[in-house]
């Protein structure tokens, strides 16, 4: 079934830079009628505040803070789509011995695993009274892991279990849940990937086109189409395709 943007109002986290900012803007355009945006820095949306006035309202919200997502709560009220899409990549192509990566790794599930669902606890009595979604910004990373980002992987594999485990708790409230398993995008977060990515907004686009379509698993750019179609079809190939990408 699809989701309908228009007319409502919708949250996300992780909103002043990257897909996050992306999927900000593409919700205004598509008339929701407010947008609630989640970030730890809010001075970096100052001049989109100034452009979109009321419909946009920004709320300081460090995901792994529970004072501040229960105050995020108790503001919006009137979320009907909660997209959460804070998220961390801490660490890039270091062998698997490094002691590094179990230090960066649990930030990375704190934000990216712990943020999320934190989050979707505190509103979902909010989207079961408004009829309304969530939607998981997780990673083509998170269907398999790729060794050069290990524990960013692990994060967003968890996060991918997360996805499924939502849906299906949360289809008796009338909360649908939809997966996001974006590839590389031309982000602040994937500069040190040296991949073709995919601009932000062209995600965001994608993301909103297949919340219309009712599409529980969305590949919104070209490398996770591929990829998530090779998933789909031999996961061990995947999986193998992973492993060679070199750390």
């Amino acid at each position: 079934m699809g989701f309908e943007i228009a007319g409502k109002a919708s949250l996300v986290t992780g909103a002043n830079r990257g897909i996050g900012k992306a999927i900000v803007e593409a919700l205004l355009r598509a008339k929701a009628s407010k947008v609630w945006a989640g970030t730890r820095r809010v001075e970096e949306l100052s001049a989109l505040k100034a452009a979109y006035g009321d419909r946009l309202q920004v709320l300081k919200l460090d995901v792994t803070r529970e004072a501040e997502i229960a105050a995020a709560a108790r503001a919006a009220t009137d979320v009907a789509l909660l997209v959460n899409n804070a998220g961390v990549a801490n660490m890039l192509g270091t062998p698997p011995t490094d002691a590094e990566w179990l230090r960066v790794g649990r930030q990375e599930f704190d934000v990216n695993f712990f943020g999320s669902f934190a989050v979707s606890q505190a509103f979902a009595p909010a989207l079961a009274r408004n009829r309304g979604a969530i939607v998981n910004v997780v990673s083509v990373a998170g269907l398999v892991n790729f060794p050069a980002f290990l524990s960013y992987s692990a994060s967003k594999a968890a996060l991918h279990s997360l996805t499924q485990g939502l849906r299906a708790a949360l289809k008796g409230e009338g909360i649908q849940v939809f997966g996001v398993y974006p590839g590389p995008v031309d982000t602040e977060m994937a500069k040190g990937i040296p991949l073709d990515k995919t601009p932000a907004k062209d995600v965001a686009q994608a993301i909103l086109e297949g919340l219309a379509a009712g599409t529980e698993d969305i590949f919104p750019d070209p490398m996770a189409r591929q990829l998530g179609e090779t998933f789909l079809k031999n996961p061990k190939a995947l999986e193998e395709q992973a492993a060679s990408v070199p750390v």
